[in-house]
């Protein structure tokens, strides 16, 4: 069982510099080669000048994957698509590029999906920049997108400097009272911002979804 994740980047033509926008997206994906090298079967890697993807092997980190590469980025926005299935070819370590296999088609479905739901014409009530797709267990796969759904509506609520404490709590290793000494805060206010912004919610929505990812696909094997 192997976890493909396709990401496309958002309006891809309208960014004023789209080289430094790919060179920054390039770092990025190499330090989450590095990171978290154990759980990728094959290395994130871009793809063309607005898609990249990547190949887990195990489920535990997908979502830190994803939002990590969702807050370097910022502004730009992507997209994301997540296929859980089997790859019925040779898997390349060093870049995820030439395997192929339900994994990868789920998660291209997914990012195609996307891209119709978040039309401004859709007549759809619901946007999400996330989706899964799998033949397995699929009443747990619509759990799983419904819930990130929720989570991106908290999250496009979020002004810059929400965004900005809320990064640096989940990605610098410090504690709320060191990142409220470095914003001249005392760290009562810190929590009263992250809990005004909706961030206790959505992360624990995320840290469920990874439990939820590693109960039903972390140790077990479907045949197709």
């Amino acid at each position: 069982m192997y976890f493909a994740i396709i990401g496309d980047i958002v309006e891809s033509k309208k960014i004023l510099n789209r080289n430094e926008a790919q060179e920054k997206l390039n770092h990025i994906l190499k330090d989450i080669n590095i990171e978290y090298e154990r759980n990728i079967a094959a290395k994130f890697i871009i793809t063309l000048g607005d898609e990249f993807q990547g190949l887990l092997s195990n489920p535990i980190h997908l979502f830190d994957i994803i939002d990590k590469i969702k807050f370097k980025m910022y502004p730009i926005k992507i997209r994301f698509g997540v296929g859980i299935g089997n790859i019925d070819t040779n898997i390349n370590k060093e870049m995820a590029l030439g395997a192929d296999g339900p994994a990868y088609h789920y998660a291209r479905k997914m990012i195609e999906e996307i891209k119709i739901l978040n039309k401004t014409n859709s007549k759809s009530q619901y946007n999400t920049d996330i989706g899964v797709s799998s033949i397995y267990k699929t009443d747990i796969v619509s759990l799983i997108n419904n819930n990130l759904c929720l989570c991106y509506f908290i999250e496009e609520k979020w002004t810059d400097k929400q965004r900005e404490l809320i990064e640096k709590i989940m990605f610098s290793n410090k504690t709320q009272r060191e990142i409220a000494n470095e914003l001249n805060l005392v760290q009562s206010s810190v929590q009263r911002r992250l809990k005004s912004s909706g961030y206790y919610n959505y992360i624990y929505v995320k840290q469920c979804l990874n439990r939820v990812l590693m109960e039903v696909w972390g140790e077990y094997k479907y045949a197709d």
